[in-house]
């Protein structure tokens, strides 16, 4: 009995070291399969840190308005009796927009001329009767102040005539009129708007900490969109006092605006054209990739040969001569052909302002690395790689192969 127990526990540990063993070599065959399986190559585009002139800017946003621009109120109540303009046209200074009925101010009108024309000549009698000695003093007098009482009146008439009339305050685009012929219009009615769309003006605030570097006369570049800005004004205005709320600073500058393409109250983004700096090293936005741990970029560099064995590692028994070395798998065809191995090494980098897509670099990297501009999102740190710069998105202006 103790014998066939014997037996059978041989065997049961024959059987568990068979299949230990068995699973050792399995696990010992996979990671030398692994570790010795090469590293299939990534194919990105690059270029190359250069330094270059960094034309630095205040980007913000803000609102158009015309330089000169208001809303037409009539100055008297009346009934609307002609209306002398029309949507969008254009009008001159002085030009009468407006006329309200005006025929009781006229006749009043008339009658205050007929007044001071009969006090005119009472006056011119009583002068003449002074000099030949008939009147006096006291009668001339009297005679000239109501001369200058007449005239008075008719200039006060005259002027109620006029506020029956509305006139453009200055030469500009006329909005759509708010009113019919026949309506009757109360004082501060607003009739139109009048916008002056030669010359327009941008209102836009920046933050504190850049305060010090606005100047009037500064130039600034607009645009509906921080791709394109056209539109070329100065700054002519800038507020001396902070916003304790927002902590931003209002700014004001001049655009010309020949072709009328902007339009009052148009939302438009700003850039103050600061002086240009020399030799800033900078590189295209889409290089760097943000992680929780900072930003980095992907340096090309070339790959890093294996150390060669070293004498004590060396086999004792000296090579014969028609020994052959044998190929290291994780070669390349790249290496095979001639050409240098690369890999990609992931810097971290401290970055600067940003422009026009371009970021720059303050401290990282140096002028002539190699960096990474497309196929990051494949790459980590040692990652063989081979370069095809026909698509570069760091340089679009690249012309692109044709379709085959």
């Amino acid at each position: 009995m103790i014998k066939r127990f014997i037996i059978a526990f041989i065997l049961l540990v024959l059987v568990c070291g068979g299949i230990v063993g068995f699973n050792m070599f399995r696990d010992n065959a996979i990671q030398q399969f692994f570790a010795n399986m090469p590293v299939a190559k990534v194919t990105v585009s690059s270029s190359t840190v250069e330094p270059i002139d960094w034309m630095p800017g205040i980007e913000a946003i803000g609102t158009v308005n015309a330089a000169q621009g208001v809303d037409l109120t009539v100055e008297a109540a009346g009934i609307v009796k002609e209306i002398l303009f029309k949507a969008n046209e254009q009008t001159k200074a002085g030009a009468v927009l407006i006329q309200l009925d005006d025929a009781v101010q006229q006749a009043d009108l008339a009658a205050g001329k007929t007044q001071a024309a009969l006090d005119k000549v009472t006056l011119n009698r009583a002068a003449e009767l002074q000099k030949r000695g008939v009147g006096t003093d006291v009668n001339v007098d009297s005679a000239r102040a109501a001369a200058e009482a007449s005239a008075s009146q008719v200039a006060k008439l005259q002027a109620v005539v006029d506020q029956k009339q509305l006139r453009a305050p200055f030469a500009g685009t006329m909005g759509i009129p708010k009113i019919d012929i026949g309506q009757y219009l109360a004082p501060g009615t607003i009739v139109a708007t009048i916008q002056d769309l030669q010359t327009m003006r941008a209102d836009f605030s920046i933050p504190e900490q850049q305060l010090d570097l606005l100047k009037i006369g500064e130039p600034v570049k607009f645009g509906v969109n921080s791709d394109d800005m056209p539109f070329k004004g100065t700054i002519t205005g800038i507020e001396p006092k902070v916003d304790p709320t927002s902590r931003l600073v209002a700014v004001r500058a001049e655009i010309t605006n020949p072709e009328g393409k902007l339009s009052p109250g148009q939302f438009i983004q700003a850039q103050v054209v600061l002086p240009e700096e020399k030799d800033v090293l900078a590189i295209a936005q889409t290089s760097v990739i943000a992680s929780l741990y900072g930003d980095y970029v992907y340096v090309i560099r070339p790959a890093k040969k294996a150390d060669a064995p070293t004498e004590a590692a060396k086999p004792a028994t000296p090579a014969k001569a028609d020994d052959k070395p044998v190929p290291d798998a994780a070669k390349s065809a790249a290496e095979t052909a001639g050409e240098p191995a690369l890999e990609a090494h992931q810097v971290f980098v401290k970055t600067g302002r940003r422009s026009n897509g371009v970021v720059e670099i303050l401290d990282g990297i140096a002028a002539g690395d190699q960096i990474v501009t497309a196929g990051q999102n494949r790459l980590s740190n040692g990652t063989p790689v081979t370069i095809d710069n026909t698509i570069n998105p760091a340089n679009p202006a690249q012309p692109q192969p044709a379709a085959k």
